[in-house]
């Protein structure tokens, strides 16, 4: 199955000819790699501005931590975070805005405040109301699959067939996203690297991830700084830059169209130096 060669959103459509590179604005104080420092509106605006002057495609905003064990955050704590956030950027920054968020509401005041991508760590399956609200704000949506929230999803990361059961979730996260009226052109699938995956099952989402385009997707990954990275080189949160540059590379040339960083202008060179081999 072909797939489609622009992504659209909201505002706009982006051209995937070339990987396009999603640069993750945390606002929170507890997000894994660097929960806090840009918790502040000023710090956010700050980040988001040098992500653009550094080749970023699309900020990515989240209030609410997903990395492993982290607690869940009420929507009005979530909403105070981000759209103070979004307000202000929808006015500094030319880049489309993308709200990290798995709750309806959130996703509702996100749209309304300036962002143009939903982006659902829970594949449209936590919030019953999180497809129609994508739908009725035209937003361009990202469809993951994980297994179980944040809180417990590593405590089970065992699968008889990893491939068929992330691609069996996406498919049904896609089913989601049509029964509510959101057009094939505009979503995205990931299959959630380090949402329930243990360190081999990661790197066999990579090496196989050309497989996910029989979906019919452009696909999105993150692996940015994550602990199968950690656990493979033994380095730490803030030294991952060159494990993550290789498993950027490799989801690059098995046919990523959007890869998820912090480390925009390093991963972007990764990137584009990538798809240039292929």
């Amino acid at each position: 199955m072909a797939v489609p060669e622009t992504w659209q959103l909201s505002r706009r459509a982006l051209s995937l000819e070339r990987p396009l590179i999603m640069g993750i604005l945390n606002v929170t104080p507890d997000s894994f790699s660097d929960g806090g420092r840009f918790f502040s509106l000023d710090a956010a605006i700050e980040r988001a501005q040098e992500m653009e002057r550094e080749g970023a495609d699309i900020i990515d905003i989240g209030g609410e931590s997903t990395r492993p064990n982290a607690p869940a955050v009420g929507a009005a704590q979530e909403l105070d975070r981000v759209v103070p956030v979004i307000e202000a950027l929808s006015h500094r920054i030319q880049l489309p805005i993308s709200i990290d968020t798995y709750k309806a509401e959130v996703a509702r005041a996100a749209c309304a405040a300036g962002a143009e991508i939903v982006n659902d760590v829970t594949g449209l399956m936590f919030d019953p109301d999180m497809a129609r609200v994508t739908a009725e704000a035209d937003a361009g949506v990202v469809v993951m699959h994980t297994r179980g929230m944040p809180d417990t999803m590593q405590a089970e990361t065992g699968y008889d067939d990893l491939m068929a059961e992330v691609k069996r979730y996406l498919e049904q996260s896609v089913a989601l996203a049509r029964e509510a009226g959101i057009a094939d052109g505009r979503i995205v699938v990931d299959p959630g690297l380090g949402f329930g995956k243990s360190v081999q099952g990661n790197l066999e989402l990579i090496k196989r991830l050309a497989e996910f385009r029989e979906l019919g997707f452009p696909i999105l990954v993150g692996p940015s700084r994550k602990s199968f990275v950690g656990a493979v080189t033994g380095r730490g949160g803030g030294e991952r830059i060159f494990g993550t540059a290789v498993a950027v590379a490799m989801s690059v040339a098995h046919g990523a169209s959007i890869i998820r960083v912090h480390d925009v202008a390093a991963m972007k060179d990764v990137a584009v130096m990538a798809r240039a081999l292929m």
